[in-house]
Order: structure tokens, then sequence, then C-alpha cells
């Protein structure tokens, strides 16, 4: 028995404009697609549901291709940090989230952005102490390559100024020498290592309002990275199990596996896409580097605006290599986070000498900095590149200053990255940004944000068509795990996923977009999302 929709303007992408009156489809699947007069006769025994959008947009599926999927419904939890506009309003938050706590509990909160404040200047353990000197706290940075702590957490975790300082990591200090609180990359590891562990239900509940807000966003899927954290790889894999599987959260994750936990995936019986419709097991995942806002990200020149350093590698290339390796052993492909250009060079050196044999597709996560020599050695590779568009609103214009105008000409560069022929899928990162993908597409297109005046947006030569942003959340994102056969297009014999938003995105103006709503979350055939109500099935 199967539905017909129709009744407002129906978009397939399988090339720019292309419409269709109407969709029939049974279970899972769509059979058909055409006029609605002469599919009501050609499957009249069949219908037994009809969808009417009443005027609104029919789109395939939006899939973020980049995001925390878990990480996501913390956010939604617990302290959030990434609206504060000063130095003070972050900590006296933090001070006002500790008055509910029990005294000696830890206080995690995320999000904090010194970038946004007057100061420009970091959190540190001394101005925590004085606001919150009875517990321990831990406040993650936006880009969560960083975190500010207090004197409590550094108790804690045994941390001193004797600490030696964990390669691919920093621990900053001040001209005394001293600990200031703030530990990027792998040193965070020397604190997090001693936060309490996750419980069944802590997790469960954090993905479930995950998804939950997924579903209000239109999101029919995700290809999230958790399984490394939590309370490790088996009960965070289970949880995601439990909770779409069992409990009807319906959801399509595909599950990207941190090099720490890969082994424990294999020993397990995982292999790359397999694990059913919902949930199934994505490539290697690894961190080449960290991130512009702490001056992290690894760049093969100094950062303009501080030439004392040129930021992280977290791997030695030999290092790297032999990851790539072992996930090559296993006929898998990788997925690596590379921001800056010098680790870019390093991930395609890995590439190249070790690469893929077996099925799939590798990744490169952000590609936000590159050069040209990076550009004509990436196009020579079977990969894809993860971009994440609302980097661009996030990290305008204070980046140009943080690398300096003549580093910025393969920055950020989208435009160049699909006229160059390479395939490009689109993410959010979430939590670290908005989960929402019509701000993605948005940012696309016009390139801007509330600090650029101007309204004229930064670098306007990469900026993308709305058709072209919108295939980055469907097309995309479904070539980035191969199944571009059948999801990401309303084609026949294609997934039954649908998001319905409230007006035309192709009609719109491009500076709108973000006020459109998602009406429908349909995926696999199931209404999971219909205005205000939630479904679980």
């Amino acid at each position: 028995m199967g539905t017909i929709i129709f009744g407002g303007n129906i978009y397939t992408l399988q090339e720019e404009g292309h419409k269709v009156e109407a969709i029939y489809f049974e279970n899972s699947t769509i059979l058909d697609y055409g006029e609605k007069s002469l599919l009501e006769k050609k499957y009249q025994d069949s219908i037994r549901n009809r969808i009417n959008l009443h005027g609104d947009t029919l789109l395939p599926g939006f899939v973020d291709s980049h995001m925390h999927l878990i990480g996501h419904g913390e956010k939604l939890l617990r302290l959030d940090l990434s609206t504060c506009s000063s130095k003070e309003e972050a900590l006296q938050k933090v001070a006002d989230f500790s008055k509910d706590i029990q005294e000696g509990n830890w206080i995690i909160g995320d999000g904090w952005n010194e970038n946004l404040w007057k100061e420009k200047q970091p959190l540190n353990k001394k101005e925590i102490d004085e606001k919150i000197p009875n517990h321990p706290v831990l406040l993650n940075r936006i880009c969560k390559h960083a975190i500010a702590v207090n004197s409590k957490a550094l108790q804690i975790s045994e941390v001193d100024e004797k600490t030696p300082v964990p390669f691919g990591g920093l621990i900053e200090r001040d001209e005394k020498g001293e600990i200031t609180g703030i530990f990027k990359d792998q040193a965070q590891e020397l604190v997090k290592d001693h936060l309490p562990t996750a419980t069944d239900e802590y997790v469960e509940s954090a993905l479930k309002e995950g998804i939950k807000d997924a579903y209000r966003l239109g999101l029919t899927g995700a290809h999230t990275e958790d399984l490394h954290y939590y309370h490790g790889y088996k009960g965070t894999f289970c949880a995601f199990k439990k909770v779409i599987e069992e409990e009807g959260f319906l959801f399509r994750a595909h599950l990207l596996v941190h090099h720490e936990v890969f082994s424990e995936m294999v020993h397990a019986g995982g292999k790359y896409l397999n694990g059913g419709d919902w949930v199934e097991f994505g490539a290697m995942k690894i961190f080449a580097d960290g991130a512009f806002g702490g001056r992290t990200a690894f760049l093969s020149k100094p950062y303009h605006d501080d030439p004392t350093t040129n930021g992280v590698c977290i791997f030695t290339q030999e290092q790297l290599n032999e990851l790539v390796q072992a996930a090559r052993k296993k006929e898998m492909p990788v997925a690596v986070h590379a921001i800056g250009d010098a680790a870019f060079d390093m991930v395609l050196n890995a590439l190249e000498k070790h690469p893929l044999q077996g099925f799939g597709r590798d990744r490169l996560i952000h590609a936000t900095m590159l050069r040209e020599d990076l550009l004509q050695r990436v196009k020579e590779l079977p990969v894809i590149l993860d971009i994440q568009p609302c980097f661009v609103t996030s990290d305008f214009p204070w980046v140009i200053d943080r690398l300096g105008k003549e580093s910025m000409k393969y920055c950020y560069a989208w435009n160049t990255l699909l006229k160059e022929g390479l395939h490009c899928a689109g993410g959010s990162d979430a939590p670290i940004e908005s989960a929402n993908p019509l701000l993605g597409i948005q940012a696309a297109v016009t390139r801007t944000n509330t600090f650029d005046l101007s309204k004229k947006g930064y670098m306007m030569e990469e900026a993308l068509s709305v058709y072209e942003a919108v295939c980055l959340y469907t097309k995309g994102s479904a070539y980035a795990i191969c199944r571009e056969d059948e999801r990401g297009m309303i084609k026949k014999g294609y997934a039954a996923d649908f998001t319905v938003i409230d007006q035309n995105i192709f009609e719109i103006n491009t500076k709108e977009i973000e006020t459109i709503k998602a009406t429908k979350t349909i995926i696999g055939g199931h209404i999971v999302y219909d205005g205000s109500v939630m479904y679980s099935n």
C-alpha cells in the first residue's frame, strides 16, 4: 500500500529547476513520480495515504555530512556559552549555573568564543576560580580544540607546571611560566580523562534530543562522529542501535569510527557501510590538526597575527601514514580532519602512499585552507571534500588577520572546488555550529554575517548558487558514502526521505533563506516531524 505526495513545489534535484507534480512511494522507496492525475490512475488500487503539501516546497531529505549528533544533543541539555558577547557575561553565566550544582561536582560548558568579545582574550584559570571556586570547571571553546579549566579541575587531574605536554597538544602558560588554564588539542585529554564516565541513560537522552532537533530542522540523516567519546565504543554504538532501531527514533546515522576505537569496531565484526538502513559504519576518522580559532590548525607558514606559531600537527607524517595503512588493511576509507594547508599536505602524502583499494571514498573534512599545488594533487585522488559553509559566517572577518590576506586565495574556496570538478558534501560540524542546514545553505550563497557592515559578502567569487548549495546537503552527502544511486534525489528506486519547507528556497531572497522553516520531515516513508509535532515509530 502506498502514499502520494502532491500540492506543492517538488524539486527532484536531478537537474537544476526540475520539478514534478507528485510522488508515489510504497514503504520506504519511491516507485514513481510525475503528473498527479496519471499517478492516481496508475496506482488507484494501491494509494492509501495522501499528503497535500498545501503550497510548501519538497526536496530530497537534507543530510548533514559532518556533525557530532550526541554532542549536538548535549548542547541542548547543558550550559551553552555560544551566545555570550563578553568574557564577563560568560563567567557570570557559569557562576549562575553553578548555584544549582552540588558543591564538588563538575561543571561543563560549551561554546565560548573570545573572537566575539571586545577584549579578544580567552577565559583563564584565575578568572574562573574567582567566580566558581568550589567546583571543578571545564569549558569547551566553540571549536572543541581548546578548553578553559580552573584550579579545582587541575587538582583532580593532577596537572601542574611539571606535567609533560603531549605531542599534538599545547598547554598555555603566562609570562611567569604558570599554567593559564587553556589546554589545546591533545593536551585537553590531560583533564578530560578525569571527567565522570557518562551513563547509558545520559548518552541515550542526548542522542534523542539531537535526533528530535534534527527532525525539527528537516534533517533526515547525518554522518556523525561520536563513538570514541562518552562511555566508549560499545556503549555509544549500542545507544545508536537502541534509540534508532529499537525505540523508533528513525534517522539515517552514518557513523565515522575514530581511529582510537577502530580496532574495537573491527573486532566486533564491523565493516564499511555494514549495519543496515538506519545505523551503519563509515570511514576511520582521524584528526590531522586543530582549528584557526585557537591557532592550532597546522599551517605551512606562521600565523599572521602570531608569528611565534604555525599551529599543531596531531601526528607525525609517519604516524599518519600508519593510521591510513591500518584502515587500508581492512579495506576501509578514511575521513581526515584537515583545516590548515600543512595538515592537508600531510593527509595527501598519506593517501598517495596508501591509496584506497577497496570500496568507498576517502573524505577530507573541512578543507578550509588549500594552495594551488594541493588543489591539483587532490584532483588526482578518489576523495570527497566535506565542507562546512557556516564557517564563513563564524570566522570572518577575524580570520583574515589571523592568516594574512596573502594566504586567503584558496581559503573557504567552495566555488573553486566545485569548478575544479571536485565532489563536495555539506555539513555543520554541530555542535560547533548550528545544525540548521538552511543556515549552511545561506552561508554558502551570501557569505556574509552581522560583522559585514557593507553586506557585500566575503570573497564573493567563492559563493555558490542556491542549487549548488542545496546539492551539498543532498546529492553531495549521498555521494560521500557511495549512496548516490539510492539517496539524494527524487528518482525511481530512491529512498523516500523528504524535507518539506514553508517557502520556495529557489525563489526567496537569498538573505532570507534563514527564515525558512521545515514543516515536515519524512524518513523512509514515515512522517517523523509535522509542524511542531514529533513522531517516533
